[in-house]
C-alpha cells in the first residue's frame, strides 16, 4: 500500500474515533454542569460554572458501595466460571475425538445466532425452581455459559502446535493435567480477551438482574443507575455522572491487560 492510501485510511480511523470519543467527552462535561445548562437551548459544550452536585446526587440516591459490591462479585463469579467452562469446551472440541464433536460444535455455533433474550425465560425457571432468585448466584449462573466464549477459546487451541502435547504425554500426563499445565498457560492472551469481554457483558447486563434481582440494594450498579430516569423528569447530570462513576471500573480493567486482549484477538483468527 503506498503512502498517500496510509494516510487516506488513518485519516478516515482518526474522523471515526473523533465521532467515538464525542459522546463521552460530552457524557464527562455534562455530569459538571446544572440541570438547566443541560436542558438549554442551544445547547452548550463546557458548562458556565462547574460543579460536583451531580455527583452528590448520584451518592445520595443510590446505595453505590452495596451495588458495586454486587456488581464486582457477580463479575468475578461470571468472568472465573465462564474462563473455566470456556476454556475445558474449547480444549474439547480443538484436541478431544468423541462422537458427535462436529454436531455439536456446529449446535454451538447456532447458538451465536439466536438472540440472548429468548433464553430469559428458561432461566429464569431454572433459577426459580433452585431457589436462587434474588441472590448472587442468579446473576453469575447464567452468564458462566458462552458460546461465543466456546468458540474463541477452541480457535485458540486449535492454532497450538501439537508437538506440545505429545511431550506432555510421553512424560505421562493425562488429559487434563495437559490442559491446565501446557495448553491454558498458552492460552493465556486469549483468556484475557475472554476475561475482557465477559467483564464488559456482565458489568453492562441490565435485563437479566432487573428480572431476577426485585430487591433494591441488591441490585447491580447497572439497575442502580436506570432507576434514576423518572417517570417525570430525569436529573440528567446526575445520570451523567452516575454513568462515570460506572465506567471507571470497565476503563481499568480494559487499561490493565489492553496488550493480552489485542494478542488474544489476534491469535484467535478473528481479527478483521
Amino acid at each position: 500500500m503506498t503512502k498517500r492510501g496510509q494516510w487516506r485510511i488513518h485519516t478516515l480511523l482518526i474522523i471515526a474515533a473523533a465521532f467515538m470519543v464525542v459522546p463521552f467527552v460530552w457524557q464527562i462535561l455534562s455530569s459538571f454542569k446544572t440541570s438547566n445548562e443541560v436542558s438549554s437551548l442551544p445547547p452548550t459544550l463546557f458548562p458556565a460554572t462547574p460543579t460536583i452536585e451531580g455527583f452528590e446526587t448520584f451518592f445520595g440516591s443510590v446505595p453505590f458501595w452495596a451495588q458495586f459490591a454486587v456488581s464486582a462479585v457477580s463479575l468475578i463469579l461470571r468472568v472465573v466460571g465462564q474462563v473455566l467452562v470456556a476454556s475445558l469446551a474449547g480444549y474439547a472440541f480443538a484436541r478431544l475425538r468423541f462422537p458427535g464433536r462436529n454436531i455439536v460444535f456446529a449446535l454451538f455455533l447456532v447458538m451465536l445466532m439466536v438472540p440472548s433474550q429468548l433464553f430469559l425465560l428458561g432461566q429464569f425457571d431454572l433459577m426459580k425452581g433452585l431457589g436462587l432468585l434474588n441472590t448472587l448466584p442468579a446473576l453469575a449462573i447464567p452468564g458462566m455459559f458462552s458460546a461465543f466464549g466456546t468458540f474463541l477459546m477452541r480457535q485458540a487451541f486449535i492454532t497450538m502446535p501439537k508437538e506440545y502435547e505429545e511431550a506432555a504425554r510421553l512424560d505421562g500426563a493425562g488429559t487434563l493435567r495437559v490442559f491446565w499445565s501446557v495448553m491454558l498457560p498458552m492460552a493465556r492472551p486469549t483468556v484475557a480477551a475472554l476475561a475482557v469481554l465477559t467483564s464488559l457483558y456482565s458489568w453492562n447486563d441490565l435485563l437479566w438482574p432487573l428480572i431476577v434481582t426485585p430487591a433494591g440494594d441488591f441490585r447491580p450498579l447497572p439497575v442502580g443507575l436506570a432507576s434514576m430516569q423518572g417517570q417525570f423528569g430525569t436529573d440528567y447530570p446526575a445520570l451523567m455522572a452516575g454513568a462515570l462513576v460506572c465506567t471507571l471500573p470497565l476503563v481499568i480493567v480494559f487499561l490493565v491487560l489492553q496488550r493480552q486482549f489485542f494478542a488474544g484477538i489476534a491469535s484467535s483468527g478473528l481479527k478483521g
